[in-house]
């Protein structure tokens, strides 16, 4: 329901009443046919809010190129029509299907639910009200939304980064962190923005990228890159790309004359005043809540936090006040695209969770035309070339490569569309192959990776099988790695064409292969993220079997105190503990581990064992790796040498046991990233920096006079936890930052615990005589993680940590089908994030424990029994042990009794190693027959 907006909500949990507005769109869906004829003729341009009015759009228009649906609509605040009446018009007039309808009028539904799910989004701090950064008044300040759209190939510039003030080549950037987020003089907006720093650093090596020798500095008061993998991307920008660092805070942008520079005056980290010149200036914006969002949480009875994003609680991270309504995204707080994602399949278990009992009443299957039989049918390929906005066609001249691909071979049909995976390119395609009776596709675009399945359903749409197309990736591995060089990249692109041509022709048609599910979910880890999917599972009404190493569920949690929020974790645990030990379908097997796993995604074996020997095998369809990580004892600062230098959950339990050097010390020095980001721990473990400030905090509550030192090398307090920080700060907590190549130095002199560290304030050497050091040490990747890795295939990073599908669209799958990942075994975070996930981990499972039965993609391994003489080489080289060897007649009528191989199709991945292995041609995959491989290679070797 697009262009509406929720005008009432009324009800409770299981039957809310939703009043739904929808606007008037002044042009007929059902008509519109997405031509462009209205915009072309229309009169009226006015700034576009998608290209962040850094270009313009039409006052009847679509609002970017791939928008669903893909129908026109007309700005009726800036319609000439609408402003005076019978004037203009010439939309109306040239629309060939008659869609455009000026007696389009609002309407009201009303819907009935069980449960409302909150993802209204952010929108970005508008720095011109603020002034000081010259934000509107000099052309060449830029949001970084605007300056997004300047490097994009679809944006204004078409991806040249040129000023907007004169045209000129950008050849010097300064991005200015922290703008309307950090910062309650100039927005009002306390907290951090999470994203800022990431966005910016991958905005500047981008930009180096298009121009060769740019110059760009990152303006920043701490660099706050905690997700997975953010940091080594922020070490690459720096060491490799050559991304300028500086420490400071840029508190003014000023014109150099007429020029169209920008001057930047600053203090540097050696306390020197320097002023700098810059073509291009780009305010790294916040993301903060929009009035209309605050209203609509009002409407749903939804409480705020201070910063006006949603009130959850850190152990029910998507649950709002109101009972039956959730929240993901941004709502709850600024987070990035992985963090959301993951809340919403969160969200979406939550709801499943109440509406469990009503699962199936609704449900709809998409179905598709009879497929047709093309077995006697002679090749009839059609091709289809994508502009990809300018992705594509910026570099590549696709026309002549339509025009190559009307000569090769089978082909049948070839067209051009600016944007292949679109709404009505999908449509136009269905109606392609069934009016010119293709049995073949070849689709010149992008990555299979993200769009294959897309275009696979296009051709179930039109009747064909979903496995009769070939795509030709002409983006990522053409036009982006040789965008300097068009008329190779023009070449290359006809041969990837010629290519998917060759290979298709020999292309016959799959059946996916269809496997029931055992509705039972296996969980490995009994901490907070097990057990909060274990019970998630359960209360959607499946068994759920929950294996924990150790005698006692809890995990980590018991050595913990707060959450950032001020949360009792232990007492939060013991209540999930007693909700799971009273849950009559989780079975709880204590003292177990696993040792041995079989199957496939719906029919799992995994035996797991006590110390002792005893054995179990549990049958299930899913499971959930959640085993936790641990702290690094460090060897480093004079740990497990001085008394005095402790961990900080050590220090976290002497204190409470108020042993008397931790209750007796006045003066404590906290030590942040020992043992992270650096080395071989090139990670942020995410929870140090907030965990060092609360514990400041209730050192410094308990007894004013206390001195509190915390050597940091960024402050991670990102999202709401800046409140955090500058409560320290003004309880006088000292922070000192540092770097690697100046770490602090703990000695003993005369009983004496000195610390040494370089003030970056004072810049002079400090030392500080400290009763206690505590040591913010690393959190690892459990030793059992690589256990389980060789057990159910599933992969681990360089850092021991458990690798996700994909970062952003499948950031708790595992590249193993029916396995799921959740907590600190996949990387370091809080308990309101390993919350969300494990929830995120359960709602996917439960995708697949809803279901009878599963299809499985038919890209599988196939023995060729003429050729197979038993060897067993691909037995050996199979990762996903789906072949076996046996003995005896082979099922064809001829055969005489030896040794051959057996494929168990539900284990097979298509991976093709035994294809690869075989020395004499007895196993093959389907879709990559040696026959397709061969037509492949001779198609690239011809002339």
């Amino acid at each position: 329901m697009t262009l509406s907006e929720v005008a009432a909500i009324s009800g409770d949990v299981g039957d809310f009443q939703v009043t739904v507005k929808e606007r008037p769109r002044y042009v007929d869906m059902d008509k519109c046919i997405a031509c462009g004829e209205c915009a072309a003729k229309c009169p009226k341009k006015v700034d576009s809010e998608y290209d962040a009015a850094t270009g313009k759009r039409k006052a009847i228009y679509v609002k970017y190129a791939q928008a669903v649906p893909l129908k026109y609509q007309i700005d009726a605040d800036n319609c000439i029509r609408f402003k005076k009446a019978g004037a203009c018009g010439f939309c109306e007039k040239v629309c060939p299907a008659g869609a455009v309808n000026f007696d389009d009028t609002e309407k009201l539904h009303q819907v009935n639910v069980g449960a409302i799910i909150l993802a209204p989004g952010f929108e970005t701090f508008d720095p011109k009200a603020a002034g000081v950064w010259g934000f509107g008044r000099y052309p060449n300040v830029v949001t970084a939304m605007q300056f997004e759209r300047y490097l994009s190939a679809s944006g204004p510039t078409e991806g040249h980064l040129i000023r907007p003030s004169d045209g000129k080549e950008v050849t010097k950037v300064a991005f200015l962190q922290c703008v309307g987020s950090r910062d309650e003089n100039k927005c009002g907006n306390g907290y951090c923005s999470s994203v800022c720093c990431m966005y910016a650093i991958k905005e500047a090596v981008m930009a180096k990228d298009h121009v060769p020798g740019l110059r760009t500095s990152i303006f920043m008061m701490d660099m706050r890159t905690h997700g997975k993998d953010f940091d080594r991307y922020y070490q690459r920008a720096k060491e490799d790309a050559g991304v300028r660092f500086v420490r400071c805070r840029v508190h003014g942008v000023e014109p150099e004359g007429d020029s169209g520079d920008l001057r930047l005056h600053y203090i540097n980290e050696e306390g020197r005043q320097v002023e700098e010149y810059f073509d291009l200036v780009v305010l790294s914006v916040g993301l903060q809540i929009p009035e209309h969002v605050k209203a609509l949480a009002d409407m749903a009875g939804v409480r705020l936090t201070n910063d006006r994003f949603a009130a959850t609680s850190d152990f029910s991270p998507v649950s709002t006040s109101k009972k039956g309504i959730f929240t993901c995204g941004a709502f709850a707080g600024p987070k990035d695209i992985p963090q959301s994602v993951m809340e919403g399949s969160a969200a979406a278990a939550a709801v499943a969770d109440v509406l469990a009992p009503a699962r199936g009443q609704l449900t709809q299957e998409k179905t598709f035309p009879q497929e047709r039989d093309v077995v006697t049918e002679e090749p009839k390929i059609g091709v289809f070339v994508c502009h990809c906005g300018s992705n594509i066609a910026g570099v590549v001249d696709v026309q002549a490569v339509e025009k190559y691909a009307e000569t090769l071979p089978g082909v049948v049909h070839v067209e051009r569309n600016l944007f292949s995976c679109s709404q009505d390119t999908q449509e136009q395609m269905v109606q392609t192959i069934k009016s010119k009776g293709l049995n073949r596709v070849v689709v010149a675009a992008c990555t299979p990776r993200t769009h294959e399945p897309l275009f696979r359903e296009t051709l179930k749409s039109a009747g064909l099988n979903e496995y009769l197309v070939e795509m030709a990736n002409i983006r990522n591995q053409n036009s982006w790695v040789h965008s300097n060089d068009p008329k190779k990249a023009t070449q290359k692109a006809m041969d990837l064409v010629r290519m998917a041509v060759a290979k298709v022709a020999r292309q016959i048609s799959l059946q996916p292969i269809s496997v029931p599910i055992n509705q039972k979910g296996l969980v490995i880890g009994g901490g907070i993220a097990g057990m909060t999917a274990a019970l998630n599972m359960a209360e959607q009404g499946f068994e759920v079997h929950l294996v924990e190493k150790t005698e006692a569920l809890g995990g980590n949690a018991v050595y913990l105190g707060h959450t950032w929020s001020g949360e009792a974790i232990h007492d939060k645990a013991r209540k999930l503990i007693d909700e799971v030990q009273k849950n009559e379908r989780i079975i709880i097997h204590r003292g177990f581990e696993v040792t041995e796993a079989h199957g496939f995604v719906g029919n799992f074996q995994t035996t797991i064992t006590t110390r002792d020997g005893l054995t179990k095998v549990i049958e299930h369809g899913v499971g959930v790796v959640a085993t936790g990580g641990g702290a690094l004892r460090p060897k480093e600062y004079g740990y497990g040498r001085i008394p005095n230098v402790v961990t900080a959950l050590e220090f976290d339990r002497l204190f409470k046991l108020k042993e008397q050097h931790a209750a007796k010390a006045k003066t404590i020095v906290f030590i942040q990233c020992v043992g992270s980001r650096e080395g071989d721990r090139m990670y942020c473990s995410k929870v140090c920096c907030t965990h060092s400030v609360q514990s400041a905090i209730e050192l410094k509550q308990e007894d004013p006079s206390r001195m509190i030192y915390i050597l940091y090398r960024d402050m991670r307090t990102y999202g709401q936890r800046e409140a955090l920080y500058k409560k320290a700060r003004q309880l006088g907590v000292i922070f000192i930052n540092y770097e690697t190549h100046g770490k602090p130095t703990v000695e003993v002199e005369h009983k004496q615990v000195n610390v040494g560290v370089w003030d970056h304030v004072l810049h002079r050497p400090l030392r500080i005589k400290a009763d206690m050091v505590v040591l913010a040490t690393a959190i690892v990747a459990n030793p059992d993680a690589a256990k389980l890795n060789k057990i159910y295939k599933v992969s681990l990073d360089g850092d021991g940590f458990f690798q996700e599908a994909h970062a952003k669209l499948r950031p708790v799958d595992f590249a193993t089908d029916g396995m799921f990942v959740a907590g600190l075994a996949h990387y370091p975070k809080p308990v309101e994030e390993s919350v969300a996930q494990a929830l995120a981990a359960s709602g996917r499972a439960a995708t697949l424990l809803s279901r009878s039965a599963v299809n499985l993609d038919a890209i599988k391994a196939e023995p060729d029994l003429r050729y197979c003489d038993g060897c067993a080489l691909c037995v050996d080289v199979c990762p996903y042990h789906a072949i076996e060897l046996v003995e005896g007649a082979a099922e064809t009528p001829d055969s005489q009794p030896h040794r051959y191989i057996q494929i168990n199709k539900a284990q097979c991945k298509g991976c093709g190693l035994c294809q690869g292995t075989c020395p004499k041609r007895g196993v093959v995959v389907q879709g990559f027959t040696m026959e397709q491989i061969s037509s492949q290679i001779e198609a690239a070797l011809a002339i």
